[in-house]
């Protein structure tokens, strides 16, 4: 399957400049495969090495020595004659021996002609346990879910994309309906590759969802044999907690719906420990829509974002009939899935995105960006019914803004406000940057 990050590493590779590659990610989100298929597509040799399993590849690393007999170690270990220029070596699960992590700091100095890629699930975590980073030594890369645009890609939809990157309005607004029934499918499979390619290979809806549920087990694991006791049960809250939230009018996350009496400090470490692991995301409040955004951040009202809104079909069951058949999933759930959707595919293009609301008024917006030298207060509309009177209101008091509402209804401009459809806004934003 087709991943949009790979252009990054062709780029990573032709650099002249390059040093270590540290491709950070969630778990399951395909940094292994992403890598393995970059090197076997763009390189003689691949080194593979999974730093969890292999004990004796750990103690090359925690013996230490000049990056010259650690080379030639893995080239004994491996089988593999590791070259200059020609060789991927790719330590997997890098976290889980902090020397290695260390050594990038040498390749970096001592051999740069050696290309190396890491990968670590949950190395942010690992950081704040004291490992030691290489700072200024590595490039780093984030690998997410698959966005809505690889997911077209997976499914052949090659045509379609281009005219997405193009922007041709009347072309796009002709295929609107094929385009809603795709949007359907993406909400109900979400982005997770194991479950995006049972997905293409017609292994059936009952097999998409068990991935999902699979994922998620796995990930409650983790919860237990990574995170700090004390802070186990506090997680699982925030985790459980993030859908009933998403689907309440007022999305700004509120500590007493899991647990009356609760404080911030009861759960910040549970948040960060959550977003450090790449399985949700944070959105801060602005309290003012003005250049530049980050000036007028507040960081103690936010909202917090599933990595995937496949993922969250599965955690509160929603049925296949509400995804892909009716209009349940537009008109039901207070555009829970539909504001997830805008969210993971902003942080999937590195786009910074906030929320503005204010205590004092009833005007709020889903989402502000600022692309280029623009900021835009954006309302996400679930379905085609897109009356509201908040944007209109503030851009009659704002006439520099523009407003931009993203739903199921075609491109249109109205001046004051442009309404984007939702299976196409991303490229459109990008078109902004």
């Amino acid at each position: 399957m087709k991943r949009l990050l790979y252009k990054s590493l062709i780029s990573w590779k032709e650099n002249i400049n390059r040093k270590p590659l540290i491709l950070n990610g969630a778990r399951q989100v395909g940094k292994t495969y992403l890598l393995t298929e970059f090197a076997k597509n763009e390189y003689k040799n691949l080194a593979y090495f999974s730093l969890d399993r292999l004990t004796e590849v750990r103690d090359v690393f925690n013996k230490g020595g000049k990056i010259e007999k650690i080379i030639r170690s893995l080239s004994a270990l491996s089988g593999i004659d590791i070259m200059p220029h020609n060789t991927l070596i790719i330590l997997d699960e890098i976290q889980d021996c902090p020397k290695a992590l260390e050594s990038l700091k040498y390749f970096c100095e001592d051999a740069p002609d050696y290309h190396i890629a890491v990968a670590g699930s949950l190395l942010e975590l690992s950081l704040h346990e004291g490992i030691s980073f290489p700072v200024g030594k590595v490039n780093t890369l984030r690998l997410l879910p698959m966005n809505f645009e690889e997911f077209l890609l997976a499914l052949n939809k090659d045509k379609i994309v281009e005219e997405l990157n193009h922007g041709d309005w009347d072309l796009i607004n002709s295929l609107s309906e094929e385009l809603i029934d795709l949007l359907r499918q993406y909400y109900y499979v979400g982005g997770m590759p194991s479950v995006v390619l049972a997905y293409i290979k017609n292994l059936g809806l009952k097999e998409v969802r068990k991935r999902q549920k699979d994922i998620l087990e796995d990930y409650s694991r983790d919860f237990s044999k990574h995170a700090p006791s004390n802070q186990v049960p506090r997680i699982q809250m925030v985790w459980n907690s993030i859908p009933s939230q998403l689907a309440r009018e007022n999305k700004k996350f509120v500590y007493g719906a899991m647990k009356k009496g609760a404080r911030a400090n009861d759960f910040e470490l549970a948040i960060q420990w959550l977003i450090d692991a790449g399985l949700i995301y944070k959105i801060n409040r602005v309290n003012s829509v003005k250049m530049p955004l980050k000036f007028y951040e507040d960081l103690s009202a936010f909202k917090l974002f599933l990595l995937d809104v496949g993922l969250m079909g599965a955690m509160v069951d929603a049925p296949a009939s509400s995804v892909l058949v009716n209009n349940k999933i537009f008109v039901e759930y207070k555009g829970a899935f539909t504001e997830l959707f805008v969210c993971c595919q902003l942080i999937n293009t590195n786009i910074p995105c906030f929320y503005h609301s204010s205590n004092n008024s009833t005007i709020e917006f889903d989402f502000v960006v600022q692309l280029s030298n623009n900021v835009y207060p954006v309302e996400v509309k679930a379905e085609e019914n897109v009356h509201s009177k908040s944007l209109k209101t503030f851009i009659d008091k704002n006439s520099d803004l523009t407003g931009i509402r993203l739903s199921m209804k075609n491109y249109i401009n109205q001046e004051w406000v442009e309404s984007i459809p939702l299976y196409a806004f991303i490229e459109e934003f990008n078109r902004r940057l």
